[in-house]
């Protein structure tokens, strides 16, 4: 199995546009791209207040509240509430999107994959499993709460510390909440 881990500490914050939060990268590809030429991106946010969330074109979106109290997103018009934690919601990065806080600062966990290159399955784990890596793709383990270790890497995690698996399997067992990405290059 090859693996690159990932650790949360020294990961730079990137301030919000709008004042409302920053955002830490936790993996891209390609490495060093900008946010118009990711292929795919995954990140954690500190959402301080609600307000418009930017557009990104022909990109798919998951979000996922991991702190908080939640937030209501309104997309297109047609309100969504994610009040519970670790509940993945995919929406599209073209929609007209606006957030309002439920109770407070939120933490949340964001997957984006330029649509028809890339696609991204987002499952949330809080249990031993097996983790097998598709042929001609990726799995970033982030461990969103407690610890997660890979048993055959040897590899533990702690909290926001993440793993990209490029090939192989692993087991994975999860001492809290661990989200695993199985990303798909597609064409």
């Amino acid at each position: 199995m090859t693996v690159q881990v990932l650790r949360a500490e020294g990961r730079a914050a990137t301030p919000w546009l709008n004042g409302g939060g920053v955002t830490r990268e936790v993996a891209g590809f390609p490495a060093g791209a900008g946010m118009t030429d990711f292929l795919w991106r995954v990140s954690l946010a500190d959402v301080a207040q609600g307000g418009p969330f930017s557009r990104f074109t022909e990109v798919d979106r998951v979000i996922t509240v991991v702190r908080g109290e939640g937030m209501a997103l309104t997309v297109d018009g047609t309100e969504h509430e994610l009040a519970k934690p670790y509940r993945p919601f995919a929406f599209s990065g073209d929609a007209d999107t606006d957030c309002r806080l439920l109770g407070g600062p939120v933490v949340d966990f964001n997957v984006m994959t330029r649509r028809g290159r890339c696609r991204a399955e987002v499952e949330i784990a809080d249990f031993q499993r097996d983790v097998t890596v598709p042929p001609g793709g990726s799995v970033l383990l982030v461990c969103l709460q407690g610890t997660a270790e890979l048993g055959a890497a040897d590899l533990r995690l702690g909290e926001f510390d993440a793993a990209l698996l490029e090939r192989g399997e692993d087991q994975l067992r999860v001492d809290g909440v661990a989200a695993l990405v199985t990303l798909r290059r597609l064409g």
